[in-house]
């Protein structure tokens, strides 16, 4: 697929905007709020519960929701302890929080029994947790793992290529697509990483 003209004028402006990290993602976004002190296990699901709390939520929240999370002891194995109404007292200012705990109750008891309490390697079999769609699960594969199999893609993103006219799609996994078939992996790594 050819590349939109002028697209590499546009990209480096954006890199140049982002350089001063002030944005609200990179205070309370899925790579800055897991707790760097934690063994990688826990760093890891703390990334996929920062992304899992962040859909319809916004950044400034998430982090609150995240720090009170940490002082309740942010493990799987302390979540899987933690009662429904517990958790749910503890993500209550969350967007949809009545379905996230669910889906963070439903992934702990997964990650117990099929991943010895850690989070999936791949975006693929991270799709297969409760509530974990494409955009997480590329954007956790990327911060966690350090691996990029696909983009991230919200709808705000979505909208911007859009207007862009980086994609001609209808949503967010076609324009996601449509990135992917002509925008260099290196830049691709970097969409995921500016969440």
């Amino acid at each position: 697929t050819t590349p939109p003209t002028g697209w590499q004028e546009i990209y480096t402006l954006v890199e140049e905007l982002r350089q001063d990290r002030s944005a609200p993602v990179d205070s309370d976004g899925s790579e800055a709020l897991p707790d760097k002190s934690a063994d990688p296990k826990t760093w890891r699901f703390q990334v996929l519960i920062a992304l899992m709390l962040s859909s319809q939520t916004k950044d400034a929240v998430v982090g609150e929701t995240m720090r009170r999370l940490q002082a309740h002891g942010l493990t799987v194995e302390n979540l899987s302890k933690t009662s429904k109404e517990d958790l749910n007292a503890l993500i209550f200012k969350v967007g949809f929080h009545n379905n996230k705990t669910k889906y963070i109750q439903q992934t702990v008891e997964i990650l117990k029994d099929k991943y010895k309490g850690d989070i999936p390697p791949c975006a693929k079999t991270m799709m297969e947790l409760p509530g974990v769609g494409p955009k997480m699960a590329f954007i956790v594969e990327n911060v966690a793992w350090g691996k990029q199999s696909g983009i991230g893609i919200d709808t705000h993103m979505h909208r911007m290529f859009n207007e862009l006219r980086w994609v001609k799609s209808k949503n967010p996994e076609q324009t996601r697509v449509q990135l992917e078939a002509w925008l260099p992996d290196r830049k691709s790594t970097r969409l995921n990483s500016s969440h």
